[in-house]
């Protein structure tokens, strides 16, 4: 049952944060103005016209359904994880003894989601702070992760130690932090709304370097689509936001690719080696085609579905060579 619970959770998670994805792309993300309800509703949104009129008195503002319901979707399936990861951690504490595992990386797992309910509430509440709902994005990431490692501990298999494998130890976790900081750009791309300040590759604006405007780019604290002064953030630092991710999409294709063929020749590990090469390649591509086809919807959502599929694919590589470095 706790690993049927561990691998539920963990596929819930992909979708959470895809869904996630799907509800800003489409500019859902303040669709309900308040929260954890929408309009004043904990269940549904408002549907009868008397309901609807007393929301856009209420909030000010004007009701559109489709954009409430991807929003209030999006919660219940976070809402339904949350439940799952609570159960995880009972279940991870009253059988401990029987599991023969520490129960701290579960109930890590809690925290972690509340801090995630906070985040998601502030996202709201904070009317999209590009900080905010950049960390929003690294927290779904973060119990991706940590599920995936939870999940690889129910189905781990004693395995040979291999010396190989010890040494690509240190490489492989350089490799998972290349990932995660680019997917920490990626997510300031998306919540600076910067995926097309580039609409040409490989260059920018028909150069290598073009004009860019670096200190207000990252600049942390301040509101969406102005600077921390309250002046309207210049397109030359959302350009910058936009190369920096390009910047870290090399990088990351030099040295993952790297990794993935060195992790492919070694004993044993020659499957790994391969599904990061090929999730490497294909994330890489649909990076290039959101910006040569202007950001398409689908194409959009599975490069964001790729960076989870990669770090998933970090982690695997991560705990397979831990696993098989010899004690």
């Amino acid at each position: 049952m706790f690993r049927k619970l561990v691998l539920t959770a963990a596929c819930l998670t992909f979708i959470v944060i895809v869904v996630g994805a799907y509800v800003r792309l489409e500019d859902a993300g303040l669709g309900c103005p308040d929260w954890p309800g929408c309009y004043g509703h904990l269940v549904g949104v408002p549907d009868q016209a008397h309901e609807v009129a007393k929301a856009e008195l209420t909030f000010g503002q004007k009701f559109d359904a489709g954009r409430a319901w991807k929003e209030m979707v999006h919660r219940y399936l976070a809402g339904t994880l949350g439940l799952l990861i609570a159960a995880i951690a009972v279940v991870a504490w009253r059988k401990r003894a029987t599991l023969r595992q520490s129960p701290v990386l579960a109930l890590s797992l809690v925290a972690l989601v509340l801090f995630q309910a906070a985040l998601g509430m502030w996202t709201v509440t904070m009317l999209l702070k590009p900080v905010i709902v950049t960390l929003h994005l690294l927290g779904g990431m973060a119990t991706l992760g940590l599920l995936t490692w939870l999940a690889l501990r129910q189905l781990q298999r004693d395995s040979p130690g291999e010396p190989a494998a010890s040494r690509l130890r240190p490489w492989a976790a350089l490799g998972l932090l290349i990932v995660i900081c680019q997917i920490a750009l990626g997510g300031w791309v998306s919540t600076n709304y910067a995926a097309l300040a580039c609409v040409d590759f490989p260059t920018c604006h028909g150069e290598w370097l073009p004009q860019m405007d670096f200190p207000h780019a990252f600049q942390f604290v301040r509101e969406l689509g102005v600077t921390a002064a309250g002046a309207a953030l210049p397109y030359e630092a959302l350009t910058a936001i936009h190369w920096m991710h390009r910047v870290g999409a090399l990088v990351t294709l030099l040295y993952i690719g790297c990794l993935a063929l060195a992790v492919r020749r070694t004993p044993g590990m020659a499957m790994h080696g391969a599904l990061l090469l090929v999730i490497l390649l294909l994330q890489v591509s649909l990076g290039v085609a959101n910006v040569m086809l202007s950001l398409p919807l689908p194409v959009a959502l599975a490069h964001n579905g790729g960076a989870a599929l990669l770090l998933v694919a970090l982690i695997m590589l991560n705990f397979a060579l831990f696993s098989r470095s010899p004690k």
